[in-house]
C-alpha cells in the first residue's frame, strides 16, 4: 500500500521504501528527496491511526519529534535576515527574566545550559506556554554559556519561541506559518487547526522510546530533559487533539516528508533566509560530546546539526531531515512506527546507489 511517485531510474527507492512500510508494525511513513531541480522520490504508504482504518494519504502529517527544531530555528532566522535579531545580542536584552546569560546565537545551537528542570513537574505544565517560558527563566542553567553543548531536547522550541515572541509579538508557530511555510508552500504546521488535525498519523511504538532511554551508552541526563514535564513520550498525550493543538516547537511540529524535504532544498536553493546566513547556520558554531545526548562528538550550527556532509535534524522515532551540501540534495522520511534510523539511512543509500554516490 505505497503511494507517490519515483523518477525514472529511482525504482530501488521505491522497493527498499515497500519493504520499510511493509515492516512497519504500526502506523506507516513517508519519503521525499529533492535533486537536480525535481522529486527523486515522494512516496508515503501504511496506515494513518493506530487502528489501521485510515490509509496514509498524500496530504497526511506527522509530528517527527526534534526534526521540528530545525523549522524552529529556520522562524528565528528570518527575523535575523531582516535584522529584528542580531546573533550575538545578549537574550536577556529581549527576554529580561531569563537568568541564563547567553546569546541568541549560543541559544539557537545548544549551548546554553536549560535542558532540564531542576524539580518534578506536573504534565499540564507542557502544554502550558506562559507557565514553562517562567519556569525556563528562572532555572539556573547546568553550565555556563558557550562552555558545552547539550540538546535542549524538550525546551528549545519554547527558548526560541519565547525570544521570537518577545521581539516580534506572534507566537513561533505564527512566525513559522506566515514568514516560512506559507510563502514556500511547506505542509508543515505547529500547533494545529481543525483542518490540519484532521490529517494528523498516530505515533506508534512511543513506549519503545522511553525502554530506549535506559540504555547503558546514554547519558542520565537525556531521562531527565525528555520526561520532565512528562507527556511527550506519552502515547495517549502526544495523540491527544490537546497537544497537536498547542504550540511545543522542540518537538511537536506536523507534516509531510515533502515538507520537511522542501525546507531543505529551498535553503539549498538560497530561499527562505540568504544564502550567507544559510552557509552560517549550517557551519560548526560549536562541537564536542553532547552532555544529554552523549558521544560521539558532534557540532551545531545554528539550529541544525553539522557535519562535513552537510546539515538537518533527526527525531527520535526514527524520522530526519537533511540537506546534502556535498551532493546537492534535499532529504527527509518521516515515521509514525516509532523505531531507529536504519529506516531512513536504508532510503537515502538506495538513492546514493542509483547516483554512484559513496556510501554514507
Amino acid at each position: 500500500m505505497v503511494g507517490g511517485s519515483v523518477e525514472p531510474g529511482f525504482e530501488p527507492v521505491r522497493e527498499v521504501f515497500q519493504d520499510v512500510v511493509a515492516q512497519q508494525n504500526g502506523t506507516g511513513a513517508a519519503v521525499a528527496i529533492w535533486h537536480d531541480g525535481r522529486w527523486a522520490a515522494d512516496l508515503w504508504g501504511g496506515w494513518a491511526d493506530s487502528r489501521r482504518t485510515r490509509p496514509w494519504q498524500r496530504d497526511s502529517i506527522v509530528m517527527p519529534y526534534s526534526v521540528t527544531k530545525a523549522f524552529t530555528a529556520t522562524a528565528a532566522l528570518v527575523l535575523v535576515d531582516r535584522g529584528i535579531l542580531d546573533l550575538d545580542d545578549p537574550v536577556q536584552r529581549h527576554w529580561p527574566e531569563l537568568r541564563a546569560p547567553a546569546t541568541v546565537r549560543q541559544l539557537l545551537s545548544h549551548q546554553v545550559g536549560l535542558v532540564a528542570l531542576s524539580e518534578p513537574a506536573p504534565p499540564d505544565l507542557l502544554l502550558d506556554w506562559n507557565a514553562l517560558c517562567d519556569r525556563l527563566a528562572r532555572e539556573e542553567p547546568l553550565w555556563p554559556s558557550g562552555t558545552a553543548i547539550g540538546e535542549s531536547a524538550l525546551f528549545y522550541g519554547h527558548l526560541v519561541g519565547e525570544l521570537v515572541r518577545r521581539v516580534d509579538g506572534r507566537t513561533l508557530g505564527a512566525v513559522l506559518r506566515d514568514e516560512v511555510c506559507r510563502p514556500a508552500g511547506l505542509d508543515f504546521h505547529i500547533g494545529l487547526d481543525e483542518e490540519a488535525e484532521a490529517r494528523a498519523v498516530d505515533l506508534t511504538g512511543v513506549a519503545s522510546l522511553v525502554a530506549s532511554l535506559d540504555d547503558g551508552d546514554r547519558p542520565t541526563l537525556l531521562r531527565q530533559a525528555l520526561l520532565n514535564p512528562p507527556g511527550a513520550l506519552d502515547e495517549a498525550t502526544v495523540n491527544s487533539p490537546a497537544f497537536r493543538r498547542a504550540e511545543v516547537p522542540a518537538v511537536n511540529g506536523h507534516g509531510t516528508a515533502r515538507a520537511v524535504a522542501g525546507l531543505y532544498a529551498a535553503l539549498l536553493a538560497g530561499h527562505v533566509i540568504s544564502p550567507s546566513l544559510r552557509d552560517e547556520a549550517a557551519t560548526a558554531q560549536a562541537h564536542g560530546i553532547d552532555r544529554v545526548m552523549g558521544g560521539p562528538e558532534r557540532a551545531w550550527g545554528l539550529g541544525f546539526g553539522v557535519d562535513d556532509e552537510g546539515f538537518g535534524m533527526g527525531g527520535i522515532g526514527g524520522s530526519v531531515g537533511w540537506a546534502c551540501t556535498r551532493d546537492h540534495y534535499a532529504f527527509a522520511f518521516v515515521t509514525g512506527t516509532m523505531g531507529d534510523h536504519d529506516r531512513a539511512d536504508a532510503l537515502e543509500t538506495a538513492f546514493r546507489d542509483v547516483l554512484g554516490l559513496p556510501p554514507l
